[in-house]
């Protein structure tokens, strides 16, 4: 860019220096719009718009007879000198805005990702540790009712293990009392009773 802009002004005194100073009014007679526009169009690059800008010629220049007295081809030369000047300025410009615009994208990148380590990261490691420690929680409370429930089953099976066998000891304790020759039957029956109880008046 340097180079460009440093021949292009020397490019311009020289035809200065040839023409002389009345050529400078000579060209902007001749100039009613610009020959040379710059248009921008965006390129996406990673989900990132980026302005990208690029010149085009819409018409013709009318200074072919610029300088036809004296100087002409000093004149071309630096006309052609500072279009190339516009072709890279323009070329300096897109990568500047590119840059500017990547960078502050890089930034705002880096902030959601800091955000995410610093913010988000932590607080959804806290809820999976608490999760975890209820979980934790809860299967330690399943295991004690189990076992609660498994002594409370043993010791049922023991009433009844030993209801069983106090009725056996008794069933084998009346056989014997049969056998010695006590009878059942002697025993006196309630409601076979003939006897009659009094009324009872309130």
């Amino acid at each position: 860019m340097g180079n460009i802009m440093k021949s292009s002004s020397f490019a311009l005194t020289e035809a200065k220096y040839v023409a002389g100073d009345n050529i400078k009014y000579t060209v902007i007679e001749n100039v009613k719009t610009a020959s040379l526009k710059v248009r921008s169009r965006t390129e996406n690059v990673a989900g990132v718009k980026l302005p990208k800008f690029e010149y085009f010629t819409e018409a013709e220049s009318k200074n072919e007879l610029t300088g036809l007295a004296r100087g002409g081809q000093q004149v071309q030369g630096c006309k052609a000198a500072y279009v190339k000047a516009i072709e890279v300025l323009v070329e300096l410009a897109s990568l500047q805005t590119s840059f500017l615009t990547l960078d502050e994208a890089i930034k705002t990148t880096n902030r959601r990702v800091n955000a995410l380590e610093s913010v988000v990261k932590p607080r959804l490691e806290n809820t999976i540790s608490y999760i975890k420690g209820e979980l934790d929680e809860l299967e330690r409370e399943d295991f004690f009712r189990l076992k609660k429930i498994q002594a409370f089953k043993k010791r049922e099976i023991e009433k009844q293990m030993k209801a069983s066998k106090q009725f056996a000891e008794e069933q084998a304790t009346e056989n014997l009392s049969l056998q010695r020759g006590i009878s059942m039957n002697a025993a006196h029956n309630m409601l076979s009773s003939t006897q009659k109880d009094d009324d009872i008046i309130f």
